[in-house]
């Protein structure tokens, strides 16, 4: 009997310590703390496909989100968000990165080109008409990661830039399949158009070495 009021006792006081613990939980917050999930804005102003965009966002955008679901720029895909798939390569100061792997407010005054930036319907970038004549995509998800790739690859190459497959680093990069395929290699196609792809690129560079 006596282990009976014990275990009673036991359950009110583990009702009562619950009940502390919500109440706890839904006070209201001490004057002037904000609350943690509350986000932090911040303005950013940089310049994408030659327009200048003045954005307020919470610090923890990353460009890729800020591109889609501000600016409306969806040729810009989110694939796996991880940074290991390029579909959403964009260029960056010449650069190519991936959007999702970076914050939005760290572009300050930088110049940003997605596939919108590169070409229209009307007007196609060489390297967009060159995925259509040799078939360098299957469902699409990925090409304007691709293309957008592709076009900072062959402006790497024209600097000089080696990669790790640069036979001879005294030398000039050439344009080979090797160079393509490991320049490429960030940008999964999931179709498996990798030929194709290679074909389009070296044909708007004007061949192969």
């Amino acid at each position: 009997m006596a282990d009976n009021e014990t275990l009673s006792l036991s359950r009110r006081d583990l009702m009562a310590a619950g009940a502390a613990s919500a109440a706890v939980a839904s006070a209201p917050s001490p004057a002037g703390a904000a609350p943690a999930d509350t986000p932090h804005l911040a303005k950013v102003a940089f310049t994408v496909n030659g327009q200048k965009r003045d954005l307020e966002l919470d610090t923890r955008t990353t460009l890729l989100d800020a591109l889609r679901e501000h600016l409306k720029l969806t040729g810009v895909k989110k694939g796996c968000d991880h940074g290991q798939c390029g579909a959403c390569t964009v260029i960056v100061d010449g650069r190519r990165i991936n959007a999702c792997l970076t914050l939005a407010v760290m572009h300050e005054g930088d110049a940003v080109t997605t596939i919108e930036g590169l070409g229209t319907p009307d007007k196609l970038h060489p390297l967009q008409a060159a995925f259509v004549k040799h078939d360098g995509y299957q469902c699409g998800y990925c090409t304007p990661g691709q293309i957008c790739s592709a076009k900072a690859v062959l402006d790497e190459i024209k600097a000089g830039i080696p990669s790790h497959v640069t036979a001879d680093l005294t030398d000039d990069p050439k344009l080979t399949e090797a160079e393509l395929r490991e320049r490429m290699s960030g940008n999964i196609c999931r179709c498996g158009a990798y030929s194709n792809i290679v074909e389009a690129i070296a044909d708007v560079a004007g061949g192969l070495a």
